[in-house]
């Protein structure tokens, strides 16, 4: 278990050499939701983690989303069939629409989340405003999508909490899951209180800033 801040694959930092263990530790505290990021994967562009993947969901009956090196069918089919109920497309979703649009159709929207990763209300990867590709991925059926903010992933100093808001203003049906700066409960409680459904943390647990029992 690694946590990168900005994305940066030099700032990594383990947390623990046993993923399997962090997530029974997740479960036996009542979470049900697990997000899992193959780094690897995301750097070779194929799926590498896919055993982790499966261990974590045979050994425990966690709702995993996963992403990271998801670039073609059979990355798909190797991640559903490893136990994700969930997948995250990111970047593909800006390189290859065609093949996320398929995926959406035969997968449907409950199944295939977009991932957008953002800098200044634009897309990370090639700098496209946020908004239209969004209303783009909405009319074209996306219903949940997980968007980061980069300038504050990994840095603890707090969300995005202003974007959040303008998103569900212009996109009230998104389910949102906002990822990134989240550094203790009262962060998460004012997500909440914005209306964002469901919240991404990783470092702040692992860096001791929040505990399970106190959410």
């Amino acid at each position: 278990c690694v946590r990168l801040s900005q994305g940066d694959y030099d700032s990594k930092k383990v947390y623990n050499e046993n993923p399997v263990e962090v997530a029974k530790e997740f479960e036996a505290n009542g979470v049900r939701r697990l997000h899992v990021v193959d780094l690897d994967g995301a750097a070779s562009h194929h799926v590498i983690n896919h055993r982790v993947l499966e261990q974590i969901a045979t050994r425990t009956s966690l709702i995993i989303d996963f992403g990271g090196g998801v670039k073609s069918d059979e990355d798909l089919k190797i991640a559903f069939e490893s136990g994700a109920q969930m997948v995250t497309g990111g970047s593909i979703a800006v390189k290859d629409p065609e093949l996320f649009c398929h995926w959406l159709e035969v997968y449907g929207s409950e199944k295939i989340i977009l991932g957008a990763d953002v800098k200044e209300h634009k897309i990370a990867v090639n700098g496209w405003k946020l908004f239209p590709f969004l209303e783009d991925y909405i009319n074209k059926g996306v219903r949940k999508v997980i968007c980061t903010d980069i300038s504050c992933d990994g840095m603890l100093k707090g969300p995005s909490i202003d974007l959040y808001k303008e998103m569900l203003e212009k996109f009230p049906d998104l389910y949102l899951m906002a990822s990134g700066g989240g550094s203790n409960v009262d962060d998460i409680i004012a997500l909440n209180e914005a209306g964002v459904p469901g919240v991404i943390f990783g470092k702040a647990l692992y860096e001791g800033h929040l505990t399970l029992q106190d959410l």
